[in-house]
């Protein structure tokens, strides 16, 4: 309910912050319905709903002076108006100050009072983009007031807050205002002890609240846009530690736990060892060891196993799951897509099921009777479950589920990765958790986005990795490629032409590589080509890629689904139409599908323009090879938020920080978050709640 005349904002001074915003005069069940929908229900919402921009109307900016492209505050006197129609209504109102020179405000949507408010000789102040018009400068779409007296200037930056239908600026500046003067005052709101702000060098929280939210024409402009000013600096980094104690609490809450204890290596890893075409490489011995030593601690395993493409992951997480198959526990295997799912299946059963190992595979299209047998199979003799999204479902039951490896972690969130491991809670145990990506993740990124993991890299290649030739070629040279394909085929080789993901819709993509293939059938008619994309039927999907693993198709025309977990040793020709649309990472996973095998390989990027940002990243694939680099340069190229997905608990929905501009702090929050632990436990569960809400939830998973 609204707030009565009584309760004064000087009343709700020192409030705790946990009183609703209807407490605020002006907010009633519509209002509160449409702050809803911006997570504004408490007043510490409004507190810490923090300014997208600012816009500078402390000032009066002659007209004379006007710079296009800039935002200007303009006052003046209304000289002519004009009222037409050219291909749309329009109004066009000439306003001129002391300075003598003219700026035309121009509107497309108004109503007959705002003409009849815009009479000649009237005084007007307007606030907006200067543009290029077709008679000197011009604002469209101003915001303007009358002004039948002289009015102050605000002393304060404008701010600019994120807003929703329903909700104009004007209200959420009011309202912000009106919670800002609600702070408390005493040193119970700054979760952050003295002691530890001093060794971080900040300021207190109420000071850097107060200048975020209402920055006076003195401060520094450029700091607070470029998001470097002190007060911008001391709550990212109150921000960024409540991630960092949000993520560790989680791996405190999972290591309590016990988890089975699995027995060193048997004789059937010495085996398999003998029966791979390959020797493994120092750097996978090594991850091996960690794993080894984490799964035989008798506390759960927590690691994220980093390895760039071909690597040679796969095979650790195999060893892995043949060690607990050893000690009587099932494994799972989860990753985000049936292709690469199946192609685990194919891989896993060749190397075990030789060994007497029982693999079973679970995806959503699994049905019926097939089904059926999966999850008896399941909760009886499986040793080793692989599938997608559905292993997690309910109605899957594990006999005895003791390790948990996800494949590609970035395609999947927190909540689904604890959703899994609570498959395999047996009494007070908990099953081992094993994460794989082979997405190279920035080191910034990897302390803030998995902090809750121990951390393994595979940074050594297997001999004989050729690598590969990187072009960029222009679409209307498409021809000149397609003979380069005639001639790979015609000499035995095989290629990949990928059509990305133009739109968020599967069935978009299918029919962009549909029309491809129908072209590229048309164009080289001796060569047998393929068609692989996520709306085919799994049997079809299979017998595609079995044909293509065979050699029989020479040309696959596939969507970005092929982007991780296909190996073809003989495909050595990469082909990726617009290329210019896709990410670092995409691009460097999808080139990782060719230089395979002995022969030389090559990647083709088709592009049809080169944006600026677009040349960069193609500018990065043709100097490096290393995935290390590509993912750094991703991450100042695109942010963390697009590298990790949505799915990521946290990382999309940062107020302040920003984990590029803000990497500097991340090492500083380790030791922070050890101190507050040890030191002030009583202020994390508040830091957690303030910054991050019920999204801390998944910790108790």
């Amino acid at each position: 309910m609204n707030r009565g005349p009584d309760q004064s904002l000087e009343a709700l001074a020192n409030a705790t912050g946990a009183q609703s915003v209807t407490v605020l005069r002006g907010v009633g069940p519509a209002v509160a319905e449409a702050l809803e929908k911006l997570g504004i229900r408490l007043l510490q919402d409004l507190w810490f709903h923090l300014p997208l921009r600012y816009e500078d109307r402390t000032r009066i900016t002659p007209i004379a002076d006007l710079q296009v492209g800039q935002s200007a505050l303009v006052e003046g006197l209304v000289t002519a108006v004009e009222r037409g129609f050219r291909f749309r209504p329009m109004l066009r109102v000439a306003i001129e100050d002391a300075s003598a020179a003219t700026v035309t405000l121009r509107f497309f949507h108004f109503r007959a009072q705002q003409v009849e408010a815009f009479a000649p000789g009237a005084r007007f102040r307007a606030y907006g983009e200067v543009r290029y018009g077709a008679q000197g400068p011009e604002i469209i779409h101003p915001e303007y007031q009358r002004l039948q007296f002289a009015a102050p200037l605000t002393a304060t930056l404008t701010p600019v807050y994120p807003a929703t239908a329903g909700l104009g600026q004007k209200t959420i500046v009011r309202l912000v205002r009106d919670a800002l003067r609600c702070l408390p005052s005493g040193a119970g709101f700054d979760l952050l002890p003295e002691a530890l702000r001093q060794r971080l060098h900040l300021g207190d929280l109420r000071s850097a609240l107060w200048k975020v939210h209402a920055p006076s024409a003195d401060d520094d402009i450029a700091a607070l846009v470029a998001g470097r000013h002190p007060a911008q600096r001391r709550l990212a980094v109150e921000e960024l530690l409540a991630h960092q104690l949000s993520m560790r609490r989680l791996r405190q809450l999972i290591r309590a736990a016990p988890a089975a204890a699995i027995a060193l290596p048997s004789l059937r890893r010495a085996s398999l060892l003998a029966a791979l075409p390959f020797a493994l490489t120092g750097a996978q011995q090594r991850v091996l060891a960690e794993i080894d030593q984490d799964l035989q601690s008798g506390a759960p395993m927590l690691r994220l196993v980093q390895g760039d493409v071909g690597s040679g992951k796969t095979v650790v997480a195999a060893l892995a799951a043949l060690a607990a198959a050893d000690s009587g526990v099932q494994t799972a295997v989860m990753a985000p897509t049936e292709l690469l799912g199946e192609q685990h299946l194919r891989t896993f059963t060749q190397w075990l099921a030789p060994l007497g190992v029982n693999i079973v595979w679970l995806a959503g299209k699994v049905q019926g009777r097939a089904r059926r047998d999966a999850l008896a199979a399941i909760a009886g003799s499986a040793d080793i479950v692989i599938g997608t999204h559905a292993l997690m479902q309910e109605g899957v039951q594990f006999r005895h589920l003791g390790l948990v490896v996800i494949d590609e972690q970035h395609r999947f969130g927190v909540h689904q990765r604890l959703a899994l491991r609570n498959k395999g809670v047996a009494g007070s145990a908990v099953p081992h958790q094993l994460v794989l990506t082979a997405t190279p993740i920035p080191r910034t990124l990897a302390m803030a986005a998995y902090a809750d993991l121990d951390t393994s890299v595979i940074d050594q290649l297997p001999p004989g990795r050729q690598p590969v030739q990187t072009v960029a070629i222009k679409a209307s040279r498409r021809a000149e490629v397609i003979e380069r394909i005639r001639h790979a085929a015609a000499e035995g080789r095989q290629a990949y032409w990928v059509c990305p993901l133009i739109e968020e819709s599967e069935q978009l993509e299918a029919q962009a590589a549909e029309v491809t293939f129908d072209n590229l059938r048309a164009c080289l008619p001796e060569v047998r080509i393929g068609l692989i994309h996520g709306r085919l039927r799994p049997k079809d999907k299979q017998a595609v890629m079995a044909a293509f693993s065979a050699g029989e198709v020479r040309l696959l025309v596939a969507t970005s689904v092929i982007e991780v977990g296909v190996d073809v040793p003989n495909a050595s020709l990469m082909i990726i139409e617009n290329a210019e649309r896709m990410g670092l990472a995409q691009l460097h996973q999808l080139r990782g599908r060719v230089g395979r095998g002995a022969t030389l390989s090559s990647c083709v990027l088709l592009y049809q323009s080169l944006p600026e940002l677009a040349r960069e990243r193609i500018r990065v694939m043709r100097q490096t090879h290393d995935g290390f680099q590509i993912a750094e340069k991703d991450l100042q190229l695109r942010g963390p938020g697009q590298i990790l997905g949505t799915r990521q608990t946290g990382m999309i929905g940062f107020r302040v920080a920003d984990l590029t501009r803000d990497a500097d702090d991340l090492p500083l929050l380790r030791d922070a978050s050890e101190w507050l632990l040890e030191h002030a436990p009583d202020a994390v569960e508040g830091l957690i709640h303030r910054w991050i809400g019920a999204g801390v939830n998944f910790a108790e998973a």
